[in-house]
């Protein structure tokens, strides 16, 4: 990704840092969700990295579940991170860095947990995996959150009956996530995945949740694609009336469909074939 296109991501959510949370409802239940799998390790670590912390949702939690841990949070945007840093408590604050998750300012080996919920998508995720792989202490954990190919289905559908441009951002299927972290070098990849559905009274209402968050921002090579594809009024009259076709007990559904990984850095372990007894009756001997 472009230095040119990193900045306008950035500004993009710039803007959106103070009313944000008022239309996050889905990403405050995935952070939550993350959240809670932590409780499943035994994990207790001294440092703890938050990438692409937005508004501090999740670094507020891990300042109370990692209380003797230097939290850190990490996002492109800075005034996401002011909103970050109004949610540290009067004697304990995380640190703040303004930076890029493919180059992440922070030493070798220097963080045991890296935590990251729906900020993937944003990024070169190979890249990312990169610098986890880097940073991470040896043992070390990553536990994070991205959207997989059927978020927004029904937006991309009615689209797709109006132009063939791109007006809705492309995910990445959870295989090939999984397949990155092994080729990043960490080990023992878990991935699954979880299909919500937010529902709104029409499809209009869909379109203003996502421009209020930001994530109608179209990525990397598919700007070009949406510049071609203008948005007009009868286009987006169409769009409505298309998106109306999947109308149910009179609301209108909008799927997102969240992956779930972690993985380590450690060495793959080997698992050998113990010999098993079998027994056998004399009759068949």
């Amino acid at each position: 990704m472009s230095q040119t296109e990193k900045n306008r991501i950035q500004k993009h959510f710039d803007a959106k840092a103070i009313c944000y949370e008022s239309s996050a409802v889905l990403q405050r239940n995935v952070c939550n969700e993350l959240l809670q799998r932590l409780d499943l390790t035994r994990l207790k670590p001294d440092v703890v990295l938050d990438v692409g912390c937005g508004t501090g949702w999740g670094t507020q939690d891990l300042l109370k579940k990692y209380k003797k841990a230097k939290i850190i949070s990490l996002d492109l945007s800075p005034e996401m991170l002011k909103q970050t840093r109004s949610k540290g408590g009067w004697l304990r604050k995380p640190q703040l860095i303004c930076a890029d998750a493919e180059d992440i300012p922070l030493e070798d080996e220097s963080v045991d947990l890296i935590f990251s919920s729906l900020m993937l998508q944003w990024c070169d995720y190979k890249k990312v995996f990169a610098e986890f792989k880097r940073i991470l202490k040896p043992d070390g954990l990553l536990m994070f959150s991205s959207f997989g190919p059927d978020t927004l289905k029904e937006l991309k559908q009615s689209w797709a009956q109006v132009d063939n441009h791109a007006h809705v951002n492309e995910f990445t299927d959870m295989h090939d996530l999984g397949d990155a972290l092994i080729y990043a070098g960490l080990a023992e990849p878990v991935m699954d995945m979880d299909l919500l559905t937010l529902t709104y009274n029409d499809a209009m209402s869909v379109m203003k949740d996502l421009k209020a968050i930001g994530a109608n921002t179209i990525l990397k090579n598919q700007q070009k694609d949406m510049e071609q594809g203008l948005v007009t009024p009868g286009k987006l009259k169409r769009v409505v009336a298309h998106y109306e076709q999947f109308r149910k007990d009179d609301i209108i559904p909008a799927s997102y469909e969240v992956v779930y990984g972690h993985a380590w850095k450690t060495k793959q372990r080997v698992t050998k074939i113990e010999q098993t007894e079998f027994p056998v009756s004399f009759d068949k001997i």
